[in-house]
């Protein structure tokens, strides 16, 4: 894979990205939600984690 992520990586990059535009959107419009926040950290430690440990 030429010294690039895989494809489940970026995928995961993706997601966490358009995950903090949502929770932040959400914020702006509807008023902060822990939960949200508390998920969105969740799946952006499991990115870097997935970041971190590939092959």
């Amino acid at each position: 894979m030429r010294g690039s992520t895989n494809g489940s990586t970026r995928t995961m990059g993706a997601l966490t990205v358009g995950g903090l535009v949502v929770v932040t959107a959400y914020t702006v419009a509807l008023g902060s939600n822990g939960w949200l926040w508390f998920g969105w950290v969740v799946l952006g430690l499991l990115t870097v984690a997935m970041v971190v440990t590939r092959p």
